[in-house]
Order: structure tokens, then C-alpha cells, then sequence
């Protein structure tokens, strides 16, 4: 699920950056949240329960 909302802040991201630069902070808040996000994820290293 964290692959999944990071996947699209990074897609979001991308397009605020190429065509949206009135909201382009926004955008980058949301790249820097899923980057925490993801950097929590592999720093615990917790595996879904199969």
C-alpha cells in the first residue's frame, strides 16, 4: 500500500512539475511526504503478513 500512494505523489509530482507551477509547492510537499513515507518503509523493513 505505501508503494502504491508513493507511486502516485511521484506521478502527481511529475505532472505538477511539467504543467501545473502555480501549484507546484503542493506537488513537491506531496514528493517530500512519500519520500518519508518510503524511507520509513524500507528503514523497518516490515513485511505484509501473507
Amino acid at each position: 500500500m505505501l508503494w502504491t500512494i508513493f507511486v502516485i505523489l511521484l506521478i502527481l509530482w511529475l505532472i505538477g512539475f511539467i504543467g501545473f507551477h502555480v501549484i507546484g509547492w503542493y506537488i513537491h510537499l506531496l514528493l517530500v511526504v512519500a519520500l518519508i513515507v518510503l524511507l520509513i518503509q524500507l528503514i523497518t523493513g516490515r513485511r505484509p503478513a501473507v
